[in-house]
């Protein structure tokens, strides 16, 4: 995988994680700098494990579904792409409601938040990847992402993370096609 194909799947599966913070931030007011790096800590670091518990499970299935491998991971990514989109574009919880204050919410929506890079884990086991570069690239990037989506989000409020999380989900399904396109042609050579 190249470095702007890790690039573009860290941000990708950073952006729930930044969509929630800024909502977070939104919700606070004023959040604290501590707060910030506090939420950003734990969102990236829930984001870093889940790719390589994905990975861990993929590659314990591999030897069983290897020649429909790029099937898997387009499959996955496109379904992961799609969920973004209509959470993006169609869900419309209250911020409040979704963020919490409680440091139990915060592990749990960073939780609910990093399913996503999980299943990517799981579609990342079936190609020759080095994971743990990718599953660190995720979790700096949500660490990034997060502790910035705190403190601006007051400014720029929960829409700008609605339309950032649209563009990671179709760039996740841009990824998936991209797999699969590349498997097939290089089968058909």
């Amino acid at each position: 995988m190249s470095p702007i194909a890790i690039l573009v799947l860290a941000i990708s599966m950073s952006v729930d994680a930044f969509a929630v913070s800024v909502g977070r931030g939104a919700a606070l007011g004023r959040p604290r700098f501590s707060e910030s790096i506090r939420t950003g800590a734990v969102f990236g670091i829930v984001e870093a494990i889940t790719p390589l518990i994905g990975w861990a499970a993929g590659v314990a299935a591999s030897g069983f579904v290897q020649a429909v491998d790029h099937w898997i991971a387009f499959g996955l990514l496109g379904a992961v792409g799609f969920r973004m989109l209509y959470a993006a574009c169609c869900q419309r919880q209250q911020t409040e409601e979704r963020v919490g204050n409680s440091a139990y919410m915060l592990l749990a929506t960073a939780i609910g938040t990093s399913l996503d890079a999980m299943a990517v884990g799981i579609s990342l086991a079936f190609l020759n990847v080095n994971i743990l570069v990718i599953a660190l690239a995720i979790g700096v990037a949500t660490f990034l992402m997060s502790s910035g989506g705190m403190l601006v989000g007051r400014l720029i409020g929960e829409r700008f993370g609605r339309v950032a999380e649209a563009v990671a989900g179709a760039a996740l399904i841009i990824l998936g096609a991209s797999i699969l396109v590349e498997h097939l042609t290089a089968a058909a050579a």
